[in-house]
């Protein structure tokens, strides 16, 4: 799985993955900061109905005004209540840390600016480094390796814990603060010392190879991205074939990822969902490039949103699904706000691909699998698609 300092929030109590999957579906379920859209009338409930949803967001709120109440703090009776609902993906932030979570769907976040992920021996390698960045004015490049997080060894931990690590607490490290890297390339050991600054960053970015294919990465559904994937297009030629690479994309808003859908879909349905068992679908807007040969690049690190766009794509027959099975987070949380300005997320429901297919706990099978030379085999299967014979 990989990640960055853009969408992992603070150490705290349990959460130390919480904000990177959250994320992904948005809060990353898409209803958590009203992303999924309202339906038009009412809509049928489930067998399941909504009480165990509300029972839980009704105990997490009792639990923060007694605290309060009882001069506690409210944020921590939350977590306490939070962590004995059972619920995985359920999570409590801090006024601050929402804000800045809210930053994040905006693409502005407070780091290094540092992309990494965990190799097969569990040591965490660069993948990235943003342009203009902190870590790219101290000579960081991809493939070097990252020892330590300040004096704290980070090989064989969670992406999302040394991503936490990259971007400390909230409260304690604003823009300016220092974290201290050890590194290693090659047979090169070394430390810098970075300040950590307000970033923004480019959601969608392309590239062409070699033949004429158009490679469209896309980190994450931050605001703004689908329509950077339109211009992108517009700006592309379609002989060659588009290669949508989602590798590593860990969600964002449900709002962008059916927005890139519509790109490629002439309307029809993206994925069914629901919320404390009301059932609601999302649909694809029409008029979608649905001529333009396309493959989808998807990895373990490929979560939610990322999926919920993937599998409709797959589904719907419009692109050839290549890569590894994705992490399988389908869930969608909602946002409950406590008495101290805090935000509990709880989740309230699930969404379908259109086959019907449940994402949450088992991800999506790719078409063909592919390892390391995943964009080769894309380009090879681009060119079968685009022959007329």
């Amino acid at each position: 799985m990989s990640g960055r300092d853009l969408f992992c929030q603070p150490r705290r109590n349990r959460r130390g993955a919480a904000l990177t999957l959250v994320f992904a579906a948005v809060l990353i379920a898409g209803a958590a900061t009203g992303s999924f859209p309202e339906p038009d009338g009412p809509a049928p409930k489930s067998a399941a109905g909504p009480a165990d949803a509300a029972g839980r967001h009704e105990a997490v709120e009792r639990a923060a005004a007694e605290a309060m109440a009882d001069g506690k703090s409210p944020t921590e009776a939350a977590e306490r209540a939070v962590s004995r609902s059972g619920d995985r993906w359920a999570a409590v932030y801090s006024e601050g840390e929402y804000e800045e979570f809210q930053d994040a769907l905006d693409g502005r976040y407070t780091g290094v600016g540092l992309w990494a992920r965990q190799e097969a021996d569990g040591r965490i390698a660069v993948t990235r480094v943003q342009p203009g960045s902190p870590a790219a004015d101290a000579g960081i490049r991809p493939g070097d390796r990252l020892r330590s997080v300040d004096g704290s060894t980070v090989d064989g931990r969670p992406v999302t814990e040394v991503v936490a690590l990259l971007r400390g607490d909230a409260a304690d490290a604003p823009a300016g603060t220092t974290v201290t890297l050890g590194l290693q390339r090659g047979t090169r050991v070394w430390t810098e010392t970075l300040h950590r600054a307000r970033l923004s960053t480019d959601s969608v970015t392309v590239r062409r190879l070699p033949g004429g294919v158009t490679v469209l990465k896309i980190a994450a559904f931050t605001k703004g991205s689908a329509d950077a994937v339109r211009e992108r297009l517009r700006t592309t030629p379609a002989d060659g074939g588009t290669v949508l690479d989602l590798r590593g994309n860990s969600g964002g808003l449900v709002t962008e990822a059916v927005d890139t859908a519509s790109a490629f879909l002439d309307g029809g349905l993206v994925a069914t969902y629901d919320v404390d068992g009301v059932q609601r679908a999302l649909h694809a807007a029409p008029g979608g490039d649905t001529g333009r040969p396309l493959v989808v690049l998807v990895d373990g690190g490929t979560m939610s949103a990322a999926e919920l766009l993937t599998g409709a794509l797959q589904d719907r027959g419009r692109a050839v699904v290549i890569g590894s099975r994705t992490f399988g987070k389908g869930s969608v949380q909602m946002p409950t706000k406590l008495p101290d300005g805090s935000v509990a997320e709880l989740t309230v429901g699930h969404y379908r691909t259109p086959s019907g297919h449940t994402v949450d706990g088992r991800g999506i099978t790719p078409d063909l699998e592919a390892g390391g030379r995943a964009l080769e085999r894309a380009r090879t299967v681009l060119t079968g698609l685009g022959d007329p014979s």
